[in-house]
């Protein structure tokens, strides 16, 4: 996936490549749906390779209430998710990441 400036391994997704990047990706993908105005979310945000996602039709599809939300996709199906600002640890093991 095209990365950012600050952070290489993360993109944004919008409704029109949301399939593309995060439903049809063969590894895993952890999306993040935030806000600028969420001070957890900017907490959050250094320990994320975040996808982030503005349009509302995909937070209604996925049932996000709160933020910041993170899912992992794996295959293009949701496996785990976690809702609020963590340390690395705690969300890697909310995640199904840590070992």
């Amino acid at each position: 996936m095209k990365g950012t400036e600050t952070n290489p391994m993360s993109t944004e997704a919008t409704s029109a490549t949301f399939d593309d990047e995060v439903l049809k990706s063969d590894g895993k993908v952890i999306v993040d749906f935030w806000a600028e105005w969420c001070g957890p979310c900017h907490a959050v945000a250094p320990v994320l390779d975040r996808i982030a996602d503005e349009h509302q039709d995909l937070a209604q599809r996925y049932g996000v209430q709160s933020i910041p939300f993170m899912v992992l996709f794996d295959g293009g199906e949701p496996q785990a998710s976690a809702i609020g600002a963590m340390p690395k640890g705690s969300l890697e093991k909310a995640l199904g990441l840590a070992a």
